[in-house]
């Protein structure tokens, strides 16, 4: 099916990460910030705000936390953060305790105020030209990612995102069909996912994987066995990161 002109930024997404070295202008990220600041918000309460990293002394080690060393070569560095800091400091100054800024439901409506900021973002920036890379790895070590920007109480760091002009044309990554993920008055079960998955399985397994020498991935069901067993417990890092910040989850 055709892509209306008008979505076909969205319908056409891939994950760009190498970007040439064509700077992206001050005009074209002050319109990048106007569009973060419309994104929608939980109750008005505004629970996220953005960090563009320019230091090169930061950006190498947000690099290094995240183990991939080419983050710090693109244009722009962003990292989305739940924010009710600025929310706890007007509580305090107005003579309430700010403590009601950790409650767990602001922080789950600043991560998701957080996520929308970036998704708007990334929609905006890809209308304009630009490619875009989300940066889950900063929660590779999370208590060091908030050490290195410095994060006061009451933040947290949700997601990176680079951007910049395209340096390469990876294809499509392929998707389930949305029979399999559009769901309608409840949650609809299959028999079987892995056999309900199996030509999605194999379509999988034709991508190609730029990170890795331009090699093949493996079939989606592999995936998902070799990515939610680990051979070794893991602490919830991330969660305890999120509490030593002052919320309550």
């Amino acid at each position: 099916m055709d892509a209306p002109p008008e979505l076909r930024a969205q319908l056409t997404h891939r994950t760009i990460r190498e970007f040439t070295d064509q700077p992206v202008t001050d005009e074209t990220m002050e319109t990048l910030y106007r569009v973060a600041m419309r994104t929608a918000s939980s109750r008005g309460m505004q629970h996220a705000s953005l960090i563009r990293v320019t230091d090169p002394k930061l950006r190498e080690r947000l690099a290094e936390i995240g183990a991939q060393e080419y983050v710090g070569r693109a244009p722009v560095y962003l990292v989305f953060i739940v924010d009710s800091a600025r929310n706890a400091a007007i509580l305090r100054e107005q003579g309430y305790d700010p403590a009601a800024a950790g409650k767990t439901k602001v922080f789950v409506e600043g991560f998701t105020d957080a996520c929308l900021m970036a998704q708007n973002v990334v929609n905006a920036a890809e209308r304009l030209g630009l490619g875009a890379n989300y940066l889950g790895n900063i929660h590779n070590d999370t208590a060091a990612v908030i050490e290195t920007l410095q994060l006061p109480r009451y933040t947290f760091p949700v997601v990176g995102l680079t951007l910049g002009w395209p340096g390469q044309n990876p294809q499509l990554k392929p998707r389930m069909a949305p029979e399999f993920r559009v769901m309608e008055n409840g949650y609809q079960h299959r028999t079987s996912w892995s056999e309900a998955l199996a030509d999605y399985d194999k379509e999988m397994t034709t991508y190609y994987d730029l990170r890795n020498a331009n090699s093949r991935v493996d079939s989606y069901i592999n995936q998902v066995v070799k990515q939610l067993t680990p051979q070794r417990e893991l602490e919830d890092e991330s969660l305890q990161a999120a509490r030593w910040q002052g919320f309550v989850i």
